[in-house]
């Protein structure tokens, strides 16, 4: 069954693949990427065209929707949830490219595209397009993805760098078929193991100019819809506190099943007859709750303001979710770290609810949208400094 057979929402279609993904997450981790049955089940889903366009047999989902999804995902298994998100952001490209290309580029129902940052890649401009030369990494999904992509700084045919009219340094996002390149298997990590987020490496290729594009730029935008008047970061941004909190809101649920039944060995009461645990059970409840009621607030007013205007966000706009993203992410984390602890030695066990959990969360926080300093550029914008809006 296929998205336009399933009468049922994309959250519904994501809460039943819970056992599925539970059945699998070993494998998952122990491949290091997404099995076969668990992308079948997503593909089949249509769970990785929630942000692609209509036109394109997309979802087109409002973020409220999109978060609540990714969520849902990570409950069971962190990974999948993760390349869900990575390959919904890179996505919504195809509201920026010709039609044409969009539809060769995602038109195939298995169609992934993913990419990566890099330090070195350039693009030397060529007659018709350009050619590309570049290693990136942490390519989440680059293992099953049909199309790559990557940012790359642009150079005259003489090797000058290209300008922009405001001076600045010219680049713009590469996309090419997944066999044009090397995947560079470097992805042995703590947690989130199941993304396989290697490298990749191209030199010399040959990108025809119609695949090379300005992503979030409303110049480009060739796609109507109040989505794409949110920028790709946002979007990852509340995709990735949606990964971090199912981690926690499972992490926590696990725990108060075992609260209820373990009986410490050093005590004759049950783990929830004591006062600490509850106290403790209550604030990560309240922890999780109001963070997760902060992030998806500000979605839901900002896709009201947006679906009115029809305008790109505003700074304020991006700020706000930056704000509620990055918190949402570190309040998932204590949630976890709390729970985690107070399993006593029932979570130090590969097979216990916690230990994976536990991996997972803190390289949630150790990834680009978990830094902390997100909250410095927040904070400079709340106090009417101008903020760095690189990550904004």
């Amino acid at each position: 069954m296929t998205d336009r057979d399933d009468v049922r929402g994309p959250l519904e279609r994501a809460r039943a693949l819970g056992p599925l993904l539970e059945d699998l997450s070993d494998r998952t981790e122990q491949e290091r990427r997404l099995p076969e049955p668990v992308l079948r089940a997503l593909f089949d889903a249509a769970l990785f065209r929630l942000l692609l366009p209509r036109f394109l047999d997309g979802g087109e989902v409002d973020p409220v929707t999109f978060v609540q999804v990714i969520e849902e995902i990570a409950k069971h298994d962190a990974s999948a949830a993760w390349c869900l998100c990575q390959a919904a952001g890179c996505a919504m490209t195809a509201a920026y490219v010709r039609p044409e290309s969009a539809r060769e580029i995602f038109g195939d129902p298995r169609a992934v595209l993913a990419w990566g940052p890099s330090n070195d890649a350039t693009a030397v401009a060529v007659d018709g397009g350009y050619r590309v030369s570049g290693t990136w990494s942490f390519a989440s999904g680059c293992r099953h993805a049909t199309w790559l992509g990557g940012y790359c700084a642009i150079r005259e045919p003489d090797g000058a760098p290209r300008r922009r009219p405001d001076g600045g340094a010219d680049g713009r996002t590469m996309l090419f078929l997944a066999g044009q390149a090397t995947i560079v298997d470097v992805w042995q990590v703590t947690g989130l193991r199941g993304t396989g987020s290697d490298a990749f490496t191209v030199t010399g290729l040959f990108v025809p100019r119609e695949h090379a594009v300005s992503r979030d730029d409303p110049a480009e935008r060739r796609h109507p819809g109040p989505l794409y008047c949110f920028p790709s970061g946002s979007l990852y941004a509340a995709g990735f506190a949606g990964v971090a909190m199912g981690i926690a809101r499972s992490s926590l649920d696990a725990f108060i099943e075992l609260a209820r039944e373990k009986e410490p060995r050093s005590s004759k009461r049950l783990v929830r007859d004591s006062a600490l645990v509850q106290f403790q059970v209550a604030q990560a409840e309240a922890q999780l709750g109001s963070a997760r009621a902060f992030l998806l607030g500000a979605l839901e007013r900002i896709w009201a303001d947006v679906s009115r205007s029809g305008l790109a966000l505003s700074l304020e706009q991006r700020v706000q979710i930056r704000l509620a993203s990055t918190y949402g992410i570190h309040q998932a984390k204590q949630v976890v770290d709390t729970v985690h602890h107070a399993a006593g030695s029932s979570a130090i066990f590969m097979s216990s609810a916690f230990e994976r959990r536990f991996r997972d969360i803190h390289t949630v926080t150790q990834q680009l949208q978990g830094r902390q300093a997100h909250l410095e550029t927040v904070g400079r914008y709340l106090l009417g400094l101008p903020p760095d809006t690189t990550f904004l």
